[in-house]
């Protein structure tokens, strides 16, 4: 299943099939992209090289265009031609919409401010693997201009669709995707982000240039020091049930939790440093971000 694949979901444009290989070999998964990437001069050439796609459909997403778009036959037509079965749906905003997905399993993008307010009901969907939340398209939905302040923090309305989306998806059992971050060039913020989403209970962070696949990794990877106390207290728990007392810390079910979901990340998802260095930059997806 993808999302056993790793935390870095790389996206790629649909209409550049020479980077397709390329893309998934650098990310846990790829995201081929038929949405906003794609001009829309561009997208039937963009289903082509899907449909034509050699890619373990295990580890590749497709993004469909939004249902109002009036397309989604065909773009599912080009993932099934290549074999894949999970779909990202744009700007989804109730599940009723997701109807139209049956057979395939649906990862929905809730980056309206329609999707967001209906996350809920959008993650309770059979069909429904994970949730992810886009900010910009989000603050376009409501006439405002920018997801971030002055300092380059998200803004308040951001934060708290950030957050819905997340909890949203964890209330129904799904998981949950954490946004792109747009600025290319900052490894540092990318990696700060990732180590919150890790933090927060995002499964994944996606990524739109393969620069930010190590820091997304290695933000999710536990460090040695916390898969060894992970390992540690979980061994003293079962020598000692019920709340007790280890090495200074108080610990009952939900440190326990906590501590099990560090032990399978460590195990899942080991810390990969190699730093991608390419400089052929894909074009950036609007949304998504």
């Amino acid at each position: 299943m993808i999302f056993e694949m790793g935390p870095a979901l790389l996206f790629c444009p649909g209409d550049r099939p020479d980077r397709f290989t390329k893309a998934a070999e650098r990310a846990d998964a790829v995201i081929l992209d038929l949405e906003d990437a794609v001009a829309a001069s561009a997208k039937d050439a963009a289903r082509a090289a899907i449909a034509g796609a050699d890619l373990d459909p295990a580890r590749t997403i497709v993004r469909v265009n939004a249902i109002d778009e009036g397309v989604l036959a065909a773009d599912l037509d080009a993932a099934r031609s290549a074999g894949i079965t999970t779909i990202m749906l744009a700007k989804t905003e109730s599940a009723r919409q997701l109807d139209a997905l049956e057979g395939f399993a649906v990862v929905a993008l809730c980056e309206t401010a329609a999707g967001v307010v209906h996350a809920l009901d959008v993650a309770a969907h059979p069909s429904v693997v994970a949730l992810m939340w886009g900010a910009e398209d989000l603050v376009a939905s409501i006439g405002g201009s920018s997801s971030r302040d002055e300092t380059g923090a998200y803004r308040a309305v951001a934060t708290h669709a950030r957050s819905h989306v997340l909890l949203a998806a964890a209330a129904c059992g799904k998981r949950a995707i954490d946004a792109i971050r747009t600025d290319i060039a900052d490894l540092d913020g990318c990696r700060a982000e990732a180590l919150d989403a890790a933090g927060s209970g995002f499964f994944a962070k996606a990524a739109i240039h393969p620069s930010h696949v190590a820091p997304i990794r290695e933000a999710f990877a536990p460090s040695a020091d916390e898969a060894a106390w992970a390992q540690r207290v979980l061994a003293a728990a079962d020598a000692q049930p019920g709340v007790f007392s280890f090495e200074g810390r108080m610990v009952d079910e939900p440190i326990l939790r906590h501590a099990r979901t560090v032990r399978a990340r460590a195990a899942s998802s080991p810390l990969r440093t190699q730093q991608d260095t390419t400089t052929d930059v894909p074009r950036a997806p609007e949304e998504a971000s």
